[in-house]
């Protein structure tokens, strides 16, 4: 997290980049050109926007049905699509931002309460995501040990206590003031900042990656010694535990690397604070352009998941074909019930027969069968 000056300072454009001076807490002047990473940002935003959103929605739907059954691991899967579409739902507000020259026109409440979102939800889907990593391990590692363990009372427990957890942690949010306009721009440094780094890297980036990358390597060698499985199972199962790995190293660690050399620059520069300053500058177009590329996890995510399963494809599938066959049922029950009524309105029938015929009933699915048609199963050895 970066912190925020409190005092005004001066915005200089000079050709096609645009500087912002701001002053750190020892008084010294920091620039940082915003327009060197515009396009990218709103290139990335706008694209996880398009595709985050319908992706998640779908995803919470599939999960939300299964975990309405007793699924344990879709109790996370569903914490983690809904925080994803929070995460997603603040991305407009930061495309504005961008395409007004980093002018927040919002007011400060909604600045504070945008980034205390969007900061808050790339550590908590982080810390879900090895709570997604845990379960699976469990049931596929140890499954007749876990049957006990694994409850959605417990799932249920522990995605709160992350949500409580990290909301505390980002309140300071709430303490930073607009800088000339701009919102939440991490353009200075001091010893509370650069120890948060720390932490942020080692707790928020660092344990979450081991832990991770090793229960998906227990999973993987597991499911390879399994004589019950195909080579094809086993093999879309290494290329999921590959996947999950490749994903969160390419979303998250650029981001989390940048913040570890900022803090150790930092410590290094301490009696030089004009280096300090300098460095911090040249370190923002890469700060802001990685902090983007986190959030391509929230598309990524709901395909490695759950998306890309073969049961929820064909859930998917099924899904469609019978709202497509009830839709058609529906319309040729109308189309007769509106030739039928046509027919006792005109004279011919009416000299035919003193009765009108009685309407007939839609033949599609009741409302009682819908619930047939939503089932998803989310198989272990499948995510």
């Amino acid at each position: 997290m970066g912190h925020t000056p409190t005092q005004n300072p001066a915005m200089n454009t000079g050709g096609n980049t645009t500087l912002v001076t701001a002053r750190d807490p020892a008084g010294e002047f920091c620039n940082a050109s915003f327009s060197d990473s515009k396009v990218t940002l709103l290139v990335v935003y706008s694209a996880v926007c398009a595709l985050g959103l319908p992706a998640n929605c779908l995803t919470a739907c599939l999960t939300l049905l299964q975990a309405l059954q007793g699924n344990v691991l879709a109790v996370y899967l569903f914490c983690l699509a809904f925080c994803e579409l929070l995460y997603i739902s603040t991305l407009p507000l930061w495309i504005i931002y961008i395409r007004n020259q980093h002018q927040w026109t919002l007011g400060l409440y909604a600045c504070r309460a945008t980034a205390y979102i969007f900061f808050c939800n790339i550590y908590i889907s982080i810390l879900l995501l090895c709570c997604i990593s845990c379960d699976r391990f469990a049931a596929v590692v140890y499954p007749l040990e876990s049957r006990g363990h694994r409850q959605q009372k417990t799932a249920v427990l522990i995605s709160a206590s992350i949500t409580v957890l990290v909301a505390l942690v980002y309140c300071q949010v709430f303490r930073m003031d607009l800088v000339n306009g701009t919102c939440f721009e991490p353009l200075s440094m001091d010893s509370r900042i650069a120890s948060y780094h720390y932490a942020r890297f080692t707790v928020g980036f660092a344990l979450p990656l081991c832990i991770i990358a090793f229960t998906n390597h227990r999973i993987f060698r597991s499911t390879a010694l399994s004589q019950g499985l195909t080579a094809v199972q086993k093999a879309k199962v290494k290329h999921t535990a590959i996947a999950v790995v490749v994903i969160f190293l390419v979303c998250f660690a650029p981001y989390h690397v940048v913040l570890l050399v900022k803090a150790v620059a930092f410590s290094y520069y301490r009696g030089d604070k004009n280096a300090v300053c300098a460095f911090e500058a040249r370190m923002y177009t890469p700060s802001v352009v990685f902090l983007c590329l986190s959030t391509v996890n929230s598309v990524a995510d709901p395909i490695i998941y759950v998306l890309a399963t073969d049961h929820s494809q064909q859930e998917v599938t099924r899904l469609h074909r019978g709202w497509k066959k009830w839709s058609t049922k529906m319309e040729d029950t109308r189309l007769t019930q509106w030739k039928d009524s046509e027919e006792t309105q005109s004279p011919m029938a009416l000299s035919r027969s003193h009765t009108f015929p009685t309407p007939s009933t839609p033949t599609g699915p009741q409302p009682t069968e819908w619930g047939s048609l939503c089932t998803l199963e989310i198989p272990t050895e499948g995510l």
